[in-house]
């Protein structure tokens, strides 16, 4: 993003004292709650009939706005697209570092995610869907994914690397090969435990504890589920 040239900020400045009068913050608020239920019904839509499955229309009757109001936050189904992936990204990430500050390693900070991710089932059904409509190159979401397997195959090798500088990984443990196939392995789990979700008789699959199992055979001493 390029700095704001000064004209742009003099631009602003009645925005900004706009901003103080009386009822405009909580214009602010109404409408940035009314984003965030439009992103949930985009999520929603997307998981259940995929990104070029999904209708502007059905997203905006889901949220309870017109189209037209759809389009005054989202002035395309792209837009859109992207904030459900920021978001994303801003909620995955934010329970990562909470963790992470309260002392989890980072692989243990992701397996805290998986935990949490299975009470997201809509969120999981649409990256899972995502996911896999982005593997052709024309799709808007193609270069994002791209970038997110790259960032998270880095992390988790980084995690694993940390691991072994504290003496905590199995002698021939190789952290770059063992990032990809964790990140492979989480996003596998997803896709079984989505499918367990409405298996008749089925017991829902604990993505954690598969985790866990795959990391214990890593360390040199078991995690004893931590």
């Amino acid at each position: 993003m390029t700095a704001a040239s000064p004209a742009d900020a003099s631009e602003r400045e009645p925005r900004r004292a706009r901003a103080s009068e009386p009822g405009t913050q909580v214009g602010y608020a109404k409408g940035r709650a009314k984003r965030a239920e439009v992103i949930q019904a985009t999520i929603v839509s997307i998981a259940e009939s995929g990104f070029h499955g999904a209708s502007l229309r059905d997203i905006a009757a889901r949220a309870g706005i017109t189209h037209a109001g759809l389009l005054h936050y989202f002035p395309t189904k792209a837009h859109l697209l992207r904030a459900v992936l920021e978001h994303r990204d801003e909620v995955d990430g934010a329970d990562i570092d909470a963790d992470v500050a309260r002392g989890s390693t980072f692989i243990e900070a992701m397996i805290r995610l998986a935990e949490r991710n299975a009470r997201r089932r809509p969120m999981v059904e649409a990256f899972a869907v995502l996911a896999a409509e982005a593997t052709t190159p024309d799709h808007p979401a193609h270069t994002y994914f791209t970038v997110h397997y790259e960032r998270a195959i880095a992390s988790a090798t980084e995690g694993f690397q940390e691991l072994q500088s504290a003496g905590r990984l199995r002698p021939g443990v190789d952290p770059e090969r063992e990032g990809h196939q964790w990140v492979a392995l989480m996003d596998g789990l997803q896709i079984q435990w989505l499918q367990s979700l409405d298996a008749t008789g089925a017991t829902p699959l604990d993505m954690a504890a598969e985790l866990r199992y795959r990391l214990d055979l890593l360390l040199v001493t078991p995690s004893l589920g931590q």
